[in-house]
C-alpha cells in the first residue's frame, strides 16, 4: 500500500496538469475529459518513467515531503507532456 500512495497522487497531478497543458495551449486542447484522461495516463507513466531512472525524489513509496513533490511534479509535467502528444496527434490526423 505505501506506493500506492504515490501512484494516486501522480495520477491526480496528471489529470491536473493536463487540463492546464489544455488551457494554455487552446489549438492542442482536447476537452476537459479528454484532457484528463491523456493526463491521467501521462502522470502514471511520468511517475513510473522517473522512479525506473531513479529519479523520484525522497524514499520510495514514502510520505516525506520530498516524495510527495516528486510524485506532483512527475504526474504533472507527464500528463501535460501526454496530453500535447495527443493533441498534436489529432491535429496531424483532422489535418488528411
Amino acid at each position: 500500500m505505501g506506493s500506492l500512495i504515490p501512484l494516486i497522487i501522480s495520477l491526480i497531478s496528471g489529470a491536473v496538469g493536463g487540463n492546464i497543458a489544455g488551457g494554455l495551449a487552446k489549438n492542442l486542447n482536447l476537452g476537459t475529459v479528454g484532457n484528463s484522461i491523456a493526463g491521467i495516463l501521462g502522470g502514471g507513466l511520468g511517475g513510473q518513467i522517473l522512479s525506473l531512472m531513479g529519479l523520484a525524489t525522497g524514499t520510495a513509496g514514502g510520505m516525506d515531503v520530498g516524495s510527495i513533490l516528486g510524485s506532483i511534479a512527475s504526474g504533472g509535467v507527464g500528463g501535460a507532456v501526454v496530453m500535447a502528444i495527443v493533441g498534436l496527434i489529432k491535429q496531424a490526423v483532422a489535418a488528411k
